[in-house]
């Protein structure tokens, strides 16, 4: 689960804090206050900070580009290659370009050609070239005039050119290049296993895959071949100490295998699992999934809370299969207008809107929020009186437990998926920051107080709608 620290970087983003942005996009590709790893999620905010830089400063501001220089540098660290789907890719696709054709050589140059070539020609990213081949055919690029003309096969000729270059200099991706042209030459068994010896991480990764039969390369007559899983196993632990997500993913699943000597169900479980804290999509629907299957046993507070948050993370990285299990997991109520408090929470916002005018006390607004948040997410009124506004919101959805007042009342999972609702639950989130505990009274009172403010808003403000209406 996200930390709060992290929820605070969250919430200054979002209102548009370029640092936060940065420090956000950080995190997402760090792990750092317990974030899963998200590419995609950092490219996103890296793109809101790199233009609300630029549309904030004056052009040839010196400060201003080095601040866009400073964004730049640091989407070099983003695996370009996850991030496909992301709509920013078209972002870091033409950032990327710049900086590998820039006539300064830096580090940021380097890194950005690794990426290139890692996306372009590296082997695993086979369906990844065929689906940026129909994407450049329709999409119009603001990158190098050299590259937005050529075509797809000139574009794989320069990648592999930036390859070799690699490969031969001595910068921090030599090694990567090397382990790039090792994987560019699969049938080259004696090198594989020369490389793997040697200590590089894809040589350990392909070596396994290979001898589990897991790698999609391996042709038919190897696959009737019986896998050597020790061997495999062997590779694949080694490659996965060096921080491989590949190598973690493809030993639970051998530790699955009902032919393996080794088998062990909870070793399987473990390695998903640490697939899934390094980002791996299917390794976190995966653990998701087993979450949920094991929600009735589980000592969570809420249950169902975890495996909706690792289902999720898949669902954002693509993984079809992670929609329709996260639909039975949260609720779903992206259209408010067809909601029972729509017509009140419309005079509360109006209330909201005019509250100096009105001189609303911060009771009633705090109460005014609670009705536009319960429009938002359908609460029933019970859940409008009594969710803690200020513990609703998680990374991915809202979270009403009243169980406090009525233990009877199941918790409810309700997914956040409108820019509405997270500015509802920011707006309530602000309003309520530093109140003490309990202000707002007990049951009753709070009942009392409702029926109050909701009679004011309804003679107040839908009377001068209705007006508003005529004129």
């Amino acid at each position: 689960m996200a930390s709060r620290e992290f929820l605070k970087i969250l919430s200054s983003a979002r209102l548009g804090d370029v640092s936060a942005q940065q420090n956000l996009a950080q995190a997402y590709l760090t792990g750092a206050f317990k974030t899963p790893i998200q590419p995609a999620n950092a490219l996103i905010w890296l793109e809101k900070s790199y233009f609300s830089i630029k549309n904030q400063m004056p052009e040839n501001n010196a400060s201003g580009n080095t601040e866009i220089l400073r964004v730049l540098n640091q989407v070099t660290d983003i695996p370009l290659a996850e991030t496909f789907n992301s709509p920013a890719f078209g972002f870091g696709w033409d950032s990327f370009w710049k900086l590998a054709e820039s006539e300064i050589f830096s580090a940021s140059q380097l890194a950005a050609r690794w990426q290139l070539v890692n996306l372009l020609i590296n082997p695993a990213n086979q369906e990844i070239q065929s689906q940026l081949l129909k994407w450049l055919k329709k999409t119009p690029s603001q990158s190098l005039e050299k590259i937005s003309t050529l075509d797809f096969a000139d574009i794989q000729k320069i990648a592999k050119k930036y390859l070799q270059e690699l490969a031969e200099g001595e910068s921090a991706f030599a090694s990567s290049a090397k382990e790039l042209l090792i994987k560019l030459q699969p049938k080259n068994e004696d090198a594989l296993v020369q490389a793997a010896e040697l200590g590089l991480t894809i040589a350990k990764l392909t070596l396994g895959l290979r001898l589990a039969q897991l790698d999609e390369r391996v042709d038919a007559e190897e696959a009737k071949s019986n896998a050597s899983l020790k061997k495999a196993a062997y590779w694949l632990g080694l490659a996965a100490k060096d921080g491989d997500r590949d190598a973690w993913y493809a030993l639970g699943e051998i530790y699955r295998r009902p032919q393996f000597s080794g088998y062990n169900a909870a070793e399987s479980d473990r390695c998903f699992d640490r697939a899934a804290d390094l980002g791996h999509p299917q390794a976190q629907l995966r653990k998701g999934a087993n979450l949920w299957r094991k929600r009735a046993k589980s000592e969570e507070k809420v249950r169902g809370l975890q495996a909706s948050y690792w289902v999720w993370q898949a669902h954002q990285q693509g993984v079809p299969e992670a929609k329709e299990l996260l639909s039975r997991i949260l609720e779903s109520c992206p259209t408010p207008q067809k909601n029972e408090w729509f017509d009140l929470a419309q005079c509360a916002e109006e209330a909201i809107n005019h509250h100096a005018a009105h001189k609303i006390d911060d009771d009633r607004l705090l109460l005014c929020h609670r009705i536009i948040i319960a429009n938002q997410f359908n609460f029933s009124k019970a859940e409008l009186l009594l969710c803690g506004i200020g513990q609703l919101q998680h990374e991915h959805c809202v979270v009403v437990d009243i169980r406090r007042e009525l233990p009877k009342i199941l918790p409810r999972l309700i997914q956040i998926e409108t820019i509405q609702q997270r500015r509802a639950l920011l707006a309530a989130g602000k309003a309520c920051a530093g109140a003490e505990i309990d202000r707002e009274g007990n049951l009753r009172q709070r009942r009392y107080r409702f029926d109050r403010v909701t009679n004011w808003l309804m003679n107040t403000f839908a009377k001068n709608q209705a007006e508003a209406e005529v004129d």
